[in-house]
């Protein structure tokens, strides 16, 4: 591509400064503009919630590039200005400054924002979310200053928060308004075991109830109040209860978007010179037809960069299998794949349950659509190649340990797909 050529990139998160990288690592010699709304330069977002918020990583292990690289690579760094809107016929990214980018080519990777409850006493001193690096520092100082703590949000960050919460010896309360803990992702077969877990470990958890009120005193939360008015003490809240796509600026250009913006799987939007990358984006994934938002840091990772290959004028379309992983306690988890609820009709579980040393298979029609390693490890590829093969599974064999899991994935090519 010829020098005069501008890419510009609208969100320093990991999908980002990964594409960012791959443009540079491709070959490309032109102008690269990488426009963040933090101060802080592109970091990653899993440590926010596991080891560095245990303080058992330090600050500087979180972030995607040294401090030099940006400029080393010639990439332009625009930290502290969000995007406010794409305009497509002028190709110009305006920011929220009033500022305007040209472009010749756009990558939205603006991400995602926690979702806020719609509950009196959410602006008080001590009510946390957790999306940044300044929130995560905001909760671990938290920790280090409070005898409770109340998670709303049962899903994966109130989890791993009230993890972290216990670790530091913090009392924790756990209020979801499901009738389990990650019930929407794991179904009734295995969400019993997150409950178990975390009852193990002397948390309170609240199912089947909501949030009415969070309670506070001189401007700082001292409670929360539930929807069958049982009031609760806390020196502090931290709300979980999903994120929401960043999709403003996309909307604002005219660009599709259907809870996400709605890409092919090249990334492109419907305007060809805008791709979308990362939480943002709805991919019509290849192994599952269907369009699919992924909110996990392996989406990032890959799809940032498989998007600036496509930017590029590449023609891969993008196939890996959703992943994400956990640490809770003496927990870790891997999930590869997609099995949404209702889209599943068996889960085979091979290994022991109670023991929490298991793989767990979401299957339909006799076919694996998801599998979760738990304390079960080095087993992602075998699992990618069940799922990939679409071919119906001798349910017996598949839940027996002494059976490989390599005997039944048909033998294939694989992705390097973590």
């Amino acid at each position: 591509m010829a020098d005069d050529v501008t890419m510009v990139i609208a969100g320093a998160g990991l999908a980002g400064a990964k594409a960012a990288q791959t443009l540079r690592d491709e070959g490309f010699t032109g102008r690269v503009v990488l426009v963040g709304d933090e101060q802080e330069r592109p970091y990653e977002r899993p440590p926010l919630s596991k080891e560095y918020l245990q303080g058992r990583a330090e600050r500087e292990s979180v972030f995607v590039h040294p401090r030099d690289w940006y400029a080393e690579h010639g990439v332009e760094l625009r930290p502290g200005v969000p995007a406010s809107a794409v305009d497509t016929d002028a190709h110009e990214l305006v920011l929220a400054d009033g500022d305007r980018i040209g472009y010749s080519t756009l990558l939205l990777a603006t991400g995602s924002s926690p979702r806020r409850l719609p509950v009196p006493g959410t602006d008080l001193a001590g009510v946390h979310h957790l999306r940044t690096l300044a929130d995560s520092e905001r909760i671990a100082e938290s920790l280090r200053t409070s005898r409770r703590l109340v998670a709303v949000g049962a899903g994966w960050i109130g989890l791993e928060v009230t993890a972290a919460a216990r670790l530091a010896d913090v009392a924790v309360t756990v209020v979801e308004s499901a009738s389990l803990p990650l019930l929407r992702v794991l179904g009734p077969e295995i969400a019993p075991v997150f409950a178990d877990l975390h009852r193990a470990h002397d948390v309170d958890l609240r199912c089947d109830t909501g949030l009415a009120e969070i309670l506070g005193r001189d401007g700082r939360v001292s409670g929360v109040r539930l929807g069958d008015g049982t009031e609760i003490e806390a020196d502090a809240v931290v709300v979980g209860v999903g994120i929401t796509p960043n999709t403003g600026p996309a909307e604002a250009g005219g660009l599709r978007v259907d809870d996400g913006v709605v890409v092919d799987e090249h990334h492109r939007t419907s305007d060809p010179d805008v791709h979308a990358a990362g939480d943002v984006a709805r991919l019509l994934h290849p192994a599952y037809d269907r369009h699919l938002r992924v909110e996990h840091w392996a989406n990032a990772l890959n799809g940032g960069p498989a998007a600036a290959r496509s930017m590029l004028g590449g023609d891969a379309g993008y196939d890996r299998l959703p992943y994400f992983f956990s640490d809770q306690y003496d927990l870790g988890m891997e999930y590869t794949g997609y099995a949404e609820p209702g889209g599943y009709d068996e889960v085979v579980v091979r290994g022991d349950l109670a023991a929490r040393e298991f793989i767990a298979f979401w299957l339909a029609d006799g076919r694996v659509q998801a599998g979760m390693n738990v304390n079960v490890w080095d087993v992602t590829a075998p699992i990618q190649r069940l799922i990939r093969s679409g071919a119906a599974v001798d349910t017996g064999r598949l839940a027996d340990v002494d059976v490989p899991l390599d005997d039944l994935a048909p033998i294939s090519p694989t992705h390097a797909e973590r």
